[in-house]
């Protein structure tokens, strides 16, 4: 049974939390969602889900149309924080099949903006498993750097950055919860929180992280509002 942990300050309040280590690989776990390899100049995000509002105002259900915008200004930021030479996006970086189609000209202006002097892949998703038309770069199903194997959907092998899940931690601190995005990682795999404006996210003591991990001894590097803190998933609830 899941019990809720009073998680002491100190936990939540460790010197900065910069980097993951995935089978002897170090990579900047940025404050934004993203990771950094610094080796490869690569940066990966996960889960964009550009257009999601326009998507949901389709199905009647309104919601401020402003997500892509919001979601792109992030992504520039994280961009030009590194200047990688390669960027990943571990699919579903558009939230349907059409979304693509529906982008701004502005929105598709940033983005080719972003993609300019950089090798860039979309990494197809379970909403977007199509290549998105009009816009640079290359679509795979998985890409493979070193020991490194990046892919949308978790299958809990060794050296595997996944996404698809959009990790979120729940701690009690100072006698409230917080429940934040989160990297959830253990040494050996790793699943990316959702970067998307609007994207949603799973507990991570749901069964689906089990099934990833096969222990609940992995870590939740939570997304806090000026550092990372690192807290073990049995610690959240």
């Amino acid at each position: 049974m899941t019990t809720r942990a009073q998680i002491p300050q100190q936990e939540l309040s460790p010197a900065r939390i910069s980097t993951v280590d995935i089978t002897g690989v170090t990579l900047v776990a940025d404050l934004s969602g993203a990771l950094f390899w610094e080796e490869q100049r690569l940066l990966v995000v996960s889960d964009l889900h550009l257009e999601k509002g326009s998507s949901f105002a389709a199905r009647g259900v309104l919601l401020p149309p402003y997500d892509t915008a919001a979601t792109l200004t992030r992504l520039a930021a994280v961009i030009m924080r590194h200047d990688p030479r390669m960027v990943i996006a571990l699919g579903d970086s558009f939230h349907d099949r059409s979304a693509h189609h529906r982008l701004s000209a502005p929105d598709r202006g940033v983005i080719a903006v972003l993609q300019a002097r950089r090798d860039w892949i979309w990494i197809s998703g379970n909403h977007d498993p199509a290549s998105p038309s009009g816009l640079g770069g290359t679509v795979a199903s998985e890409v493979s750097i070193g020991p490194i194997i990046f892919r949308h959907e978790p299958t809990g092998a060794a050296g595997e950055i996944a996404g698809h899940l959009h990790p979120k931690a729940r701690v009690a601190t100072r006698g409230r919860s917080m429940e934040r995005r989160c990297f959830a990682c253990d040494g050996e795999r790793a699943v990316m929180p959702a970067f998307g404006a609007y994207a949603g996210g799973l507990n991570i003591r749901d069964a689906a992280f089990a099934k990833i991990f096969g222990t609940p001894g992995f870590m939740a590097h939570v997304l806090g509002d000026r550092r990372l803190h690192s807290i073990a998933s049995s610690r959240c609830y």
